[in-house]
């Protein structure tokens, strides 16, 4: 399998404050232990462009984003704060732009033929970020942008988001319940952040997840939620929020999975991308914030998508 590895050394800038879960070591995690299982030499690496203004607009508000641009600190100067445990810091919004565009480029990437899957290493995440609104450490919905990019430039009619962070994925929710064209199917802890009402729409998968749930009951989820929805929906093209702080020794959040549970789901994921989209899958990091797990959970996904056994 082909897979591009894609992500920025400007995504390490951004920095919200020494003790902050959501920090540059993340990236660390994940590269070092992808270069333990010796994974690294067998990716296509690329560097995250930019994404374009015109691309973050396919979802989100132009005011929104035009407020973001204008209060955006300069070195030197105080991150201005959000939400209570969002801060746009002074590299924040150089890294959020390569973080959106490391997904442009990864549909770009997978619809051309050139990669099979892609991976996208980037930071700050983006699934909590609705279309007027930054929160839950994220800024630019950088799935959704790749999303909405799909659909536009690639002409595409039917574009799977799937996402197993344990955190609710609002702003997907938020920019997507309306429109057909896209499935989103999401496991998260219930009731849990964001604490968000949930929308009731024929193209809106909600995998609830009780605090302490294992392994089994995420797995159910996704056999009897997630792939008939898949198979009737036949996604053109699937994209992943790859949250990995449902883990169990991630105190992010109450939810029991294991590093076994990550390959499992991509497994899952890979075979419907068989099946419907030429095994086209983009996937882009959101939670996970503790190192070793973040690392391991990070690299049993990413070996499935490149198909190393």
């Amino acid at each position: 399998m082909r897979t591009a590895y894609i992500s920025h050394r400007n995504c390490l800038l951004h920095n919200m404050g020494d003790f902050h879960p959501e920090s540059p070591e993340r990236l660390h995690a994940i590269e070092d232990r992808l270069v333990a299982a010796h994974l690294m030499p067998l990716l296509r690496h690329y560097d995250a462009p930019r994404a374009e203004r015109a691309q973050l607009l396919r979802v989100h508000d132009r005011g929104y984003v035009d407020d973001l641009f204008a209060r955006a600190p300069q070195p030197g100067q105080a991150a201005v704060r959000l939400d209570p445990d969002t801060w746009l810091a002074p590299h924040t919004l150089d890294a959020a732009l390569h973080a959106a565009g490391a997904v442009v480029l990864g549909v770009d990437l997978v619809m051309s033929g050139e990669m099979e899957t892609a991976f996208c290493a980037i930071r700050p995440p983006g699934h909590h970020a609705e279309r007027q609104r930054a929160m839950g450490f994220c800024f630019f919905n950088n799935v959704a942008v790749g999303a909405a990019h799909a659909l536009a430039q690639h002409g595409l009619e039917r574009v799977a988001i799937l996402d197993f962070d344990a955190h609710h994925g609002n702003g997907i929710e938020d920019i997507f319940k309306d429109d057909p064209r896209v499935l989103y199917c999401s496991s998260f802890q219930h009731p849990f952040y964001p604490e968000t009402p949930l929308a009731d729409r024929p193209n809106l998968i909600h995998s609830r997840l009780r605090k302490g749930a294992y392994s089994e009951e995420f797995q159910q989820a996704v056999t009897e939620q997630w792939l008939p929805a898949l198979d009737r929906f036949a996604p053109q093209l699937i994209m992943v929020s790859a949250g990995f702080d449902a883990h169990f020794e991630d105190d992010m959040s109450g939810l029991n999975l294991l590093d076994t549970d990550y390959a499992w789901v991509t497994e899952r994921i890979m075979e419907v991308a068989v099946v419907h989209c030429a095994s086209r899958v983009v996937s882009a990091l959101e939670g996970g914030y503790v190192m070793n797990a973040l690392g391991r959970s990070a690299a049993a996904h990413i070996k499935v998508l490149m198909g190393v056994h």
